[in-house]
């Protein structure tokens, strides 16, 4: 069996596919304090759906895939980090503070009343010290190991948790480095320590000097939670092999994550791509508009032709990530975001949450504050008692007290106030679609909508229908869509490095070089994990740009082995078309740079094959559960709305709107406007009239 398992803001989710292909999905409240907790508790009730004890269950489990996204991401947006120090080549400690000009992210560098940024590591703990190695690899002044020790023991005595060490130039020549790396581990046992050529080596001094401290600043805290995710799991069973997602959108050995903890930023969002492109299959269809609406956010991805898009620029709070990550905007709305009222007394919905604890107020754990899931309860679009199949009982008085706080001030009934803060979430939830789409030259009409998350399913066809999308796209594993994301997902490492020439200046054989050797790293790395070098899949690309540009476009498809002229001339050519198809220009008479080779190795594997389901022998209405009145709109009042029971539906069946079909772990919502047919593998595919 395969097991994944997400763990999220406000449930941890747990997939299952066993050996005969079918998918088993399983929920458990996330235990913020513990994750290790809500992990073991949702292990638990997927070990007792098969029958079995937690230890049995487990040792029937050959591959588990997780996460820690809340983990390393949250420590950066809160500032729950490792105390670091920086030891940099002598002249550029200031590097990390000076960091191009950018004074705020969020607001004009102009806007004088803006607070200075706080770098991760004061001034105090970046020492300099002696080196230097030219852009040519070249060593000009020889590394001082005296420096480095007098570095170590002023860090010793301010006791910090984690030390990067940043040289110039060390990713042409990380003979430095890796020199100073050593001396730090052996002189300082038991601090976390990591190098610029470890985690990023390739060019651009400030990216790489920050994607180094944001590692060494959440890796004390990454590796103490992975020993104990390792331990717990030893500890009940688990003798296969763990992987953890990237934010890169493959998965990685622990020992690769822990060693570069940056990776695992994002990691949660970075799945769902990969789910939604296996779906997009079923209606072929490979334009496809990736939603995951969780309990506290809502990610969005656009994935064209098939492509997960990523970026190699990336902020985290105020900090730069240079590392590729799947592009997976994100916006605080989500079945347990806020609803409040703002200065001018307007509604707004988020990006406060109400979590996992206390909950929304109808769970009744203590939330007094109106959340999405209340407004959605209101409404009748989710049960009372069937929300996680009868799990969690819901309290509608609860939920009414809650959002009477709000609809008093706004002169509303409840019901009127709880479909305003429905169409309030929705409404922001399309501006952000609209946001990497309409505003980049899609057009959402062309692409079909996936829709994931546990209250993903509640308002997807409502977003379709403020966009006018055709097709929704509701997987049965929808409340489990990251995981279902994670069984699609690629084993494998991302590789790069620095070649920073003019096409007319280009050196090929330093360019088959860097080549090979990035693949024989890669080989090195995917066989210490068990993949065989025939088992490897190797694909190259390489990042350019027109001279005096800012930024550089990746060009896929760099064939493999030796590279000769005419390879360079295809190369130039499909530049210039990916440029074009981007920028809708090209400029081919303009000098070419060439920055960054770069090689995705990843494990061949099949495409995962999910069970067909039976067909329908009868018709839809035999799996009709029951009636109950829903609020659809509001010059009509409740309306009775037949809610089917999805455990009967087959493959075939097909449900007008307005109905509800309940599944154990999900509620998917059909408007008037939508019909939801069944298919083979229990895809719930909406078609708007």
């Amino acid at each position: 069996m395969k097991c994944c398992t997400d763990v999220g803001g406000t449930f941890t989710d747990c997939l299952v596919l066993d050996d005969q292909g079918q998918v088993h999905a399983f929920k458990s409240p996330t235990t913020p304090e513990q994750p290790t907790l809500g992990l073991t508790n949702v292990l638990r009730k997927a070990a007792a759906f098969f029958g079995m004890d937690l230890p049995r269950f487990m040792s029937n489990v050959h591959l588990l895939i997780a996460h820690g996204t809340t983990l390393s991401t949250n420590a950066l947006l809160t500032g729950r980090l490792a105390k670091v120090g920086l030891i940099a080549t002598k002249g550029f400690r200031d590097t990390l503070e000076v960091r191009r000009g950018f004074k705020n992210i969020r607001t004009s560098r102009f806007n004088v009343f803006v607070p200075p940024y706080q770098p991760l590591v004061p001034r105090y703990l970046r020492l300099p010290v002696e080196e230097r190695t030219l852009y040519t690899g070249e060593i000009l002044t020889p590394l001082n190991e005296d420096d480095v020790r007098a570095a170590i023991r002023k860090l010793k005595e301010e006791k910090v948790d984690a030390v990067a060490i940043c040289f110039l130039h060390s990713y042409i020549n990380p003979a430095h480095e890796k020199r100073a790396l050593e001396i730090c581990r052996e002189e300082m046992e038991g601090v976390y320590a990591t190098a610029s050529h470890e985690v990023l080596p390739v060019y651009r001094e400030y990216e790489r000097f920050s994607t180094t401290v944001v590692s060494a600043a959440v890796g004390p805290i990454t590796a103490h939670y992975l020993k104990a995710l390792t331990q717990q799991l030893r500890d009940i069973g688990f003798k296969g092999t763990l992987y953890m997602v990237q934010g890169g959108g493959l998965v990685q050995s622990v020992e690769e994550s822990e060693r570069r903890a940056v990776s695992l930023v994002g990691s949660g969002p970075a799945a769902a791509p990969s789910g939604a492109i296996r779906l997009g299959q079923y209606v072929g269809s490979k334009n496809l508009f990736s939603v995951d609406m969780g309990g506290t956010s809502y990610d969005v991805c656009l994935i064209r032709d098939g492509v997960i898009p990523t970026t190699d620029a990336n902020w985290v709070g105020d900090e730069r990530i240079a590392l590729k990550m799947v592009d997976v905007p994100g916006v605080g709305a989500g079945g347990g975001s806020i609803a409040w009222l703002d200065t001018l007394g307007l509604l707004r919905v988020g990006p406060q949450s109400s979590g996992a604890d206390p909950g929304p107020a109808c769970y009744g754990k203590g939330g007094q504050k109106p959340t999405v899931t209340d407004a959605d309860l209101i409404l009748g679009y989710v049960p009372a008692d069937y929300f996680l199949g009868g799990e969690i009982k819901l309290n509608p008085e609860l939920a009414e007290k809650a959002i009477r706080t709000v609809s008093e001030t706004l002169g509303l009934d409840v019901p009127t106030a709880a479909m305003t803060i429905f169409t309030t979430v929705n409404s922001l939830m399309a501006d952000k679609m609209t946001e990497i789409s309409t505003k980049r030259g899609y057009d959402v009409r062309d692409f079909a909508l996936v829709v994931g998350g546990g209250a993903g399913p509640v308002h997807g066809a409502y977003l379709a229908d403020l966009l006018e999308m055709r097709t929704v796209i509701i997987p049965r594993y929808a409340a489990t869509y990251s995981a279902f994301g994670m069984l699609n997902m690629e084993v494998g490492k991302d590789f790069g490095r620095s070649l920073i020439t003019r096409k007319k200046l280009l050196d090929l054989d330093k360019m088959n070089r860097l080549f090979s050797e990035m693949e024989a790293e890669a080989r090195q790395v995917l066989g210490e994990i068990g993949i065989a070098p025939e088992d490897t899949v190797l694909r190259r690309s390489i990042e350019m740009r027109y001279l005096g540009q800012f930024h550089e476009v990746e060009v896929p498809g760099v064939p493999l082995g030796t590279l000769s002229g005419s390879d360079i001339e295809k190369i130039m050519d499909s530049f210039h078309h990916r440029h074009k198809e981007l920028f809708t220009f090209d400029m081919p008479a303009r000098e070419v740079e060439f920055l960054n080779v770069c090689l995705k190795a990843t494990a061949r594997q099949e495409p995962l094959r999910l069970a067909e389901i039976a067909a329908a022998k009868n018709k839809s209405d035999e799996a009709l559960k029951r009636r109950r009145p829903m609020l659809w709109s509001l010059s009509k009042g409740y309306q009775e709305t037949p809610v089917y029971d999805g455990e009967r539906l087959a493959c075939g069946h097909s449900i007008e709107g307005p109905a509800v079909i309940e599944e154990q772990a999900t509620t998917v919502v059909i408007p008037a406007t939508y019909v939801c047919v069944v298919d083979e593998v229990k895809n719930y595919i909406l078609s708007r009239r």
